[in-house]
């Protein structure tokens, strides 16, 4: 009798996890310094691939001759053929084609995001840049900011549709684009960037796809982490593409210029984040809340995995390669950024009217 009462005396659910919070808090207040630290660290973590980013760009301008063409890494084999079929093997590996039939139920939304990605953004963005050309703004930062037009949303970036979104038709549409408002800049044939795009980048994805059908379920098990194995591959090519930039002794980067291309990068994305918003949400527009949030990230994120391969491969052998590069490296954590504030405001905004059209809809 005396165990048993002894026994049913427990601690109250949730007291003992409320005194290690206690402790937790008197200890952070003892030591505000490790706290900080430990927040930086948690960070750094999470921003992994912006800090490679940096240490990547450091580590070309400290030692450039590893990473150029003849150099110990051998990026002319490494990094164009091995790296960038690497990257689209992998994305072929992730693809879930199998979800592509209920982007097929959207797609309006699917043409909305498309025609204004890979039509309206390269066109609006060559017009302004006419009007750029006369100010005194690096012309190849200028021509980066028309590659960023050219290229697809991330294959990541579809919350509503699918994966696949913009992926596939960026691999044949991003190379045109970029050789009708570049054509002139890019020393390499057409043919050669067509058969190296297809040994690089569709023949990988297409064999990727082919050993996702027998390892599905291993993959659906184990849930490799895709990003992060394409994330380090793409260190590798923009740590080679900036050894090329700074062991040529005839470039120089003006600060001005780049200032001024990170505020233009910033008014871009707010600016067509805006139209796209006042797009599909006009009446009669047809496109639900949800639709819209879709539309507002999905068409105007650019891809950084797929950009940065394709440029290595259209303007290969450039030497003003890794600043047309920069606009780009520039766009990824600025959409990012953008992104995370965003994201508490539309979603609250989406909530509103979701529950406004549920309150306006007739009850039956």
């Amino acid at each position: 009798m005396l165990r048993g009462t002894v026994e049913s005396v427990q601690t109250p659910p949730g007291f003992s996890d409320l005194s290690s919070k206690r402790k937790k808090r008197q200890t952070n207040k003892q030591n505000p310094p490790i706290l900080t630290n430990m927040r930086l660290l948690e960070r750094m973590r999470k921003e992994w691939f912006m800090v490679g980013i940096v240490l990547a760009i450091a580590g070309a301008k400290l030692e450039p001759s590893i990473g150029v063409d003849g150099g110990p890494l051998k990026p002319e084999i490494t990094v164009s053929y091995i790296a960038v079929a690497t990257i689209f093997f992998n994305s072929g590996l992730s693809l879930k084609t199998e979800e592509l039939t209920s982007a097929l139920v959207h797609i309006r939304l699917h043409l909305f995001i498309q025609i204004f990605t890979l039509a309206f953004f390269p066109a609006a963005m060559w017009l302004f840049l006419q009007l750029l050309s006369i100010t005194p703004i690096n012309e190849w930062l200028l021509k980066g900011l028309q590659t960023v037009g050219c290229m697809p949303p991330p294959v990541s970036s579809a919350v509503i549709l699918t994966k696949a979104v913009g992926g596939n038709e960026g691999i044949v549409i991003t190379p045109l684009l970029l050789l009708l408002f570049l054509g002139s800049s890019s020393s390499v044939p057409f043919t050669s960037i067509f058969s190296q795009l297809s040994v690089t980048v569709v023949v990988p994805l297409i064999i990727g796809q082919i050993v996702r059908r027998y390892i599905k379920d291993w993959l659906e098990r184990t849930k490799p982490p895709f990003g992060a194995i394409s994330s380090s591959v793409l260190l590798m090519i923009i740590y080679t593409t900036f050894c090329g930039t700074f062991s040529n002794p005839n470039i120089d980067l003006d600060k001005f210029s780049l200032v001024v291309i990170l505020f233009i990068i910033f008014s871009i994305q707010l600016g067509f984040m805006l139209l796209t918003f006042i797009f599909s949400t006009r009446n009669y527009s047809g496109f639900t809340p949800a639709d819209t949030v879709a539309i507002i990230f999905c068409s105007t994120h650019k891809s950084l995995t797929l950009g940065i391969p394709m440029l290595k491969i259209v303007f290969a052998g450039h030497e003003h390669l890794s600043l047309i590069s920069v606009p780009l490296l520039i766009y990824h954590p600025v959409q990012i950024l953008l992104g995370s504030v965003l994201v508490p405001t539309i979603k609250s905004w989406m909530v509103s009217r979701q529950k406004g059209v549920k309150l306006t809809r007739p009850i039956v």
